[in-house]
């Protein structure tokens, strides 16, 4: 049995306001783009060779050409205000370390690696 974390001493910095976007990995990209436009009606709202940014209203999905195909590769909470050096601080004492991934952001992972990004609420994956 894991260990209780200490008392929260800053319940704001880690207080998840959303799910703010998924990343599924595929592997035809314009392919995916196509069926989640015509299915969803998400729009393209940036893209690059290897990923796409699809959007409706507030919800993001991320298309990411890899393998294995079909593996969501991360999903990112929001909060409502992100503070990085706070969060490391929080999320360590509460037992995750947390790993900045250059252009994939700010991540901790679960017990079983799943890579789970910290975001601010709202904003557009990056």
């Amino acid at each position: 049995a894991e260990p209780a974390p200490a008392p929260i001493t800053r319940p704001d910095v880690l207080t998840v306001a959303s799910i703010n976007h998924v990343s599924v990995q595929v592997s035809d990209l314009q392919r995916s783009v196509a069926f989640y436009n015509r299915v969803f009606g998400l729009t393209d709202a940036r893209s690059d060779a290897e990923t796409a940014r699809l959007t409706s209203g507030r919800c993001h999905v991320s298309l990411r050409r890899g393998n294995p195909v079909g593996v969501i590769d991360h999903f990112a909470f929001g909060v409502n205000r992100f503070d990085q050096d706070a969060l490391t601080v929080e999320l360590k004492r509460r037992g995750a370390e947390a790993h900045e991934e250059g252009q994939f952001g700010f991540h901790v992972k679960d017990p079983d690696g799943v890579r789970v990004q910290i975001i601010e609420n709202d904003a557009t994956h990056r």
